[in-house]
């Protein structure tokens, strides 16, 4: 059972390094430095531990809040870069898909808390 635990972290690694490249290179059109790659790489591995955690110890519903939340903050992240630059678009971009992942974490994590209080008082 770890090795799929590894293989969804591994997928969500790849999949959201690729998605924050895709975007910041090709949707907003700047160009990448060290410094990018070392930022995504960081955002990417803390993603994928983070999903692995959650399916190790067996919080599914809360693995699957936390993605919902992570594929709404891409959804946002692609919509900000892609409604333009006028201000603080980029900015917002980034923000949105940490804002989104995080409250999908608290959430999912709330809402298994909250089912291991009712199992326990049954």
């Amino acid at each position: 059972m770890l090795k799929s635990h590894n293989k969804i972290a591994g997928i969500m690694i790849v999949s959201s390094m690729f998605l924050l490249i895709l975007g910041v290179r090709y949707i907003l059109g700047q160009d990448l430095v060290i410094m990018n790659f070392v930022a995504f790489a960081a955002f990417s591995v803390a993603v994928g531990v983070i999903a692995a955690a959650l399916l190790m110890y067996k919080l599914h519903k809360g693995f699957y809040i936390f993605t919902i939340g992570l594929v709404i903050g891409f959804f946002e992240l692609f919509r900000s870069f892609l409604a333009g630059t006028e201000e603080f678009g980029d900015l917002v971009g980034i923000l949105s898909l940490f804002i989104f992942t995080s409250f999908g974490l608290v959430i999912g994590l709330m809402v298994e808390g909250i089912l291991y209080i009712i199992k326990k008082n049954k």
